[in-house]
């Protein structure tokens, strides 16, 4: 779809030069002399490379049309993802990549948001909180605040968390799938 360049936003997937782009920044400059441009700071989607670009803002730029669709996810083949489509049962494979570290908070069963242009996934979004069972912690130390001090704890996955000290071996707590911080107890 066709939009002004001075509507472009952060967050935006343009089709330019044959290839995706995601817009990381956009700023509308207005020189003292000349016309208004819009300033667009983007990274090509497959290749990762940036590329800063200027358009005048009353040129037109083809805005990506993406789809988003409920995917369960099933299970890991190396670094192949398996994902089923909720509706129509149809299954795909998704590079790891493509998930990027929220891929280690992964579970069988869980339900996830796939960004798709024209049937190829370009990101999947997990849901924002996973319960995980602490498997190591290191015991507490006596004098240590409750309030201002965390110790490592390693949860089911493997992965390190920070946990507060009155968290132990066998503690169900919440995780954040973003940067992988400790939430909460988790309530059973």
């Amino acid at each position: 779809m066709k939009v002004n360049a001075i509507s472009i936003r952060a967050g935006n997937v343009l089709e330019h030069d044959g290839k995706l782009w995601i817009v990381l920044k956009s700023q509308n400059i207005q020189p003292g002399k000349g016309a208004a441009v819009v300033q667009v700071e983007m990274r090509d989607i497959v290749t990762g490379t940036k590329k800063d670009e200027r358009f005048r803002t009353q040129e037109t730029v083809e805005r990506a049309r993406l789809d988003e669709e409920e995917m369960q996810y099933l299970f890991a083949e190396g670094d192949l993802l398996t994902y089923m489509h909720n509706e129509t049962f149809e299954q795909i494979q998704i590079h790891r990549d493509v998930v990027g570290e929220p891929a280690q908070f992964l579970q069988e069963g869980m339900v996830c948001t796939v960004t798709l242009h024209e049937s190829r996934p370009l990101g999947v979004q997990l849901p924002a909180t996973v319960v995980m069972e602490v498997v190591e912690a290191e015991p507490v130390v006596k004098g240590q605040t409750a309030s201002s001090s965390y110790k490592p704890a390693v949860v089911e996955n493997g992965s390190r968390v920070m946990v507060p000290p009155h968290i132990e071996t066998g503690t169900r707590i919440v995780v954040n799938t973003a940067d992988g911080t400790y939430a909460e107890r988790a309530k059973d």
